[in-house]
């Protein structure tokens, strides 16, 4: 997406404020303060999109969910293991979430998509909706990007875990920050490189209807 106002938006409030959030509260309240703190910014978003569109939105619900989660971990307890573990249980808690998002008619990465580009355009999420009903590529596509990201968080906590429970601390804190980004990176790149290749193939296949081929693209 082309970086806009509606997205610059999103980004900043579902990912800076509760970052800044966490920071600002953390000296004062201690770490389960600060979670709590966290989802503020993201909780108000989805209020005031819900009253404005009468829909919640995808990617604050997906961001309130990681802190929840984080908050449970955090309310486990455990020893120096278990609070390493913590941080990839969340991870690995979304990326089941978009796997089993697949067995559903339409999965995860969908909502995701449509929230974001009914804030690029006017019309966008009927439009997007129009291009998933007309385009069977643009259908499987988003599910191979769903199952790309759900198999790739899932196994980033996998490897973590049998880190944590065969390796020592030391060693786990140099190593698991490495292959986390290692896999995020990864994720990401592949992303860019299989939403370009669906761009592409988007503008040469000839429109079912108004407008349906360059969202489906986006």
């Amino acid at each position: 997406m082309k970086p806009r106002t509606g997205l610059i938006v999103e980004i900043a409030v579902n990912l800076l404020l509760p970052w800044l959030a966490y920071r600002l509260a953390r000296p004062h309240y201690g770490d389960a303060g600060a979670l709590y703190a966290s989802a503020i910014p993201p909780l108000a978003w989805s209020i005031v999109e819900f009253a404005r569109r009468r829909r919640a939105d995808a990617l604050s619900l997906l961001v309130l969910l990681g802190i929840a989660l984080s908050i449970v971990a955090m309310a486990l307890g455990g020893g120096p293991r278990m609070l390493l573990m913590r941080e990839s249980l969340v991870s690995g808690a979304i990326g089941a979430m978009f796997l089993v998002s697949l067995a559903f008619s339409r999965p995860l990465i969908f909502y995701l998509a449509r929230a974001t580009i009914a804030r690029e355009e006017a019309q966008g999420s009927a439009r997007f909706e129009a291009a998933w009903d007309e385009r069977a590529e643009l259908r499987r596509s988003l599910r191979v990007m769903t199952l790309a990201w759900g198999g790739g968080l899932t196994s980033e906590m996998l490897l973590r875990c049998w880190m944590v429970w065969h390796w020592s601390v030391e060693r786990v804190l140099v190593v698991s920050p490495i292959v986390s980004y290692t896999i995020y990176g990864g994720l990401m790149g592949w992303t860019f490189w299989y939403r370009g290749r669906l761009r592409a193939r988007s503008r040469t296949a000839p429109p079912p209807g108004d407008g349906l081929g360059e969202t489906a693209g986006h």
